[in-house]
């Protein structure tokens, strides 16, 4: 019975918002920035424009950086597809909606009574006017249910899966990696790329909202060959990694990050795996990088070009090897770090902004951008004035939340995160980028602690049952507590 009264408070609160918005919209809709938004899932900061890592390849996600402010300190509100997602869509923090794990589409706004009242980044313009469309996932599977005027699928799941593992055979995870299928054309992505060149080949009446999800370098790193060749072994460059790097955090992080379905880069250095998984996810990249440029393109030629927002992200960073792991999941740089650029119509030059921002402020952001009511409900901040200014004064931090009341808390400079068992780590990285040292026991810190631990959230509502997560033990026992009603 929860579930649907949360579900139909959300319809009727949606409802409500487009008539009280809808007396307040201009009559010329079409006078409106079109947007077109590309997600690319476990995208981290490997890219070009990002300085990511010195052997990625990715030429047209640098070209749209040319011309768009790339933010250097973008962080997801969740290292986890599902909760992270969720969050960019309903422009709510996982610690308001108790969305901390996976949820299905249908079930976002039953999550609890706050998210029974979102509306859906989609949603919001549709009310406003705008035609949308999306193809590929967006949310955590695909889109939910009437969230887009059209959806165009998704194939694949993360296909097309090779008939035998090439290297990774624990079950709990499709990580894996090798050259596999013969052809592009035979990749999910391959046919989203070609859908969204087909949206913006057709004429239009109205403004639009057109997003693509992409699914490299989402696990398996599986690619044609031709994508593996662009990455020679030989030039492979290691990311940094300390063996004892984890002896300073407390217990409770080991617990948060440990996932024994998934290598460790101990086991990659034993087998001599590690230069092949970095170059197997390099050439995911590369993959997906080139489709993202076919969409590119079609912009460029189309009627479209000098008149649309474009916005490119991944949902959360992913570990490497770094922190002795391959996985995102966890509360450390690697595991939320992530790739944001965005392209005003008026930009044609390269900005960068070091200042810290979050996916969840792409909500309030996109909606400033074209020119839409604020909606009140948004937790996020608009950074317009980072695109702008990409130096401007700026007092927000990014928050990750990965569970209950386990946060991180990121500004220029550091990061600190809190747990449950009010446990902490603090990280310099003015001094420490790899995250190496653990400074939260150091006194001299103290005043840098207490200002960070002010910005975090000061709710943190119950684990929502909608919302699952079992892939190690403190997920598996948070999930059947709230599937319990405890």
């Amino acid at each position: 019975m929860m579930r649907s009264k949360a579900f139909l408070l959300g319809g009727a609160f949606a409802l409500a918002t487009a008539n009280a918005f809808g007396a307040s919209m201009p009559e010329d809709t079409n006078s409106r920035p079109n947007v077109l938004m590309l997600a690319i899932d476990d995208l981290n900061s490997w890219v070009g424009a990002m300085n990511g890592h010195p052997s990625t390849k990715t030429p047209n996600i640098d070209r749209l950086a040319l011309q768009a402010t790339t933010f250097t300190n973008a962080h997801a509100p969740a290292p986890l597809c599902g909760p992270s997602r969720a969050s960019i869509m309903t422009g709510l923090l996982p610690s308001t909606t108790g969305i901390y794990g996976h949820v299905k589409d249908n079930d976002i706004r039953s999550a609890n009574m706050t998210a029974a009242q979102s509306t859906f980044l989609s949603e919001y313009f549709k009310q406003h006017g705008y035609y949308t469309a999306a193809v590929g996932k967006i949310f955590h599977h695909g889109v939910a249910e009437g969230s887009f005027d059209v959806f165009g699928g998704r194939k694949g799941q993360f296909g097309p899966y090779a008939p035998e593992r090439f290297k990774w055979t624990k079950k709990g995870t499709n990580t894996d990696w090798g050259a596999y299928p013969e052809k592009d054309e035979m990749m999910p992505d391959y046919d989203s790329a070609k859908w969204l060149v087909e949206q913006l080949q057709r004429k239009h009446d109205k403004p639009f909202f057109i997003a693509g999800g992409f699914l490299r370098p989402h696990v398996p790193w599986t690619v044609p060959q031709k994508w593996f060749d662009m990455h020679p072994i030989d030039n492979i460059e290691l990311p940094p990694y300390l063996p004892n790097d984890l002896d300073d955090v407390p217990e409770i992080a080991k617990r948060i990050s440990t996932f024994e379905m998934m290598p460790t880069t101990d086991w990659a250095i034993e087998s001599g795996e590690w230069k092949n998984i970095v170059q197997a996810y390099l050439a995911s990249i590369s993959f997906v990088d080139h489709y993202v440029g076919q969409v590119l393109d079609a912009l460029e030629a189309s009627e479209y070009a000098d008149n649309t927002i474009v916005v490119l992200w991944g949902d959360h960073g992913y570990d490497v090897g770094e922190k002795n792991r391959f996985a995102k999941m966890a509360l450390w740089e690697t595991s939320t770090k992530t790739t944001l650029i965005i392209k005003s119509p008026e930009s044609s030059s390269k900005h960068v902004s070091n200042q810290p921002v979050s996916l969840v402020d792409m909500y309030p952001t996109l909606v400033k951008m074209a020119g839409l009511p604020e909606n009140p409900l948004n937790e996020g901040h608009d950074i317009t004035p980072l695109i702008t200014n990409p130096n401007a004064d700026w007092e927000h931090v990014a928050l990750t939340t990965f569970g209950p009341n386990n946060h991180a808390v990121k500004n220029e400079r550091f990061r600190y995160i809190r747990y449950e068992d009010d446990s902490e780590e603090l990280y310099d990285h003015s001094t420490d980028p790899n995250e190496w040292n653990n400074l939260a026991d150091n006194p001299f810190y103290s005043d840098v602690k207490d200002k960070l631990k002010a910005k975090l959230p000061k709710q943190n509502a119950k684990w929502s049952p909608v919302s699952q997560y079992k892939s190690n033990e403190y997920f598996k026992a948070l999930t059947e507590k709230a599937v319990a009603g405890e």
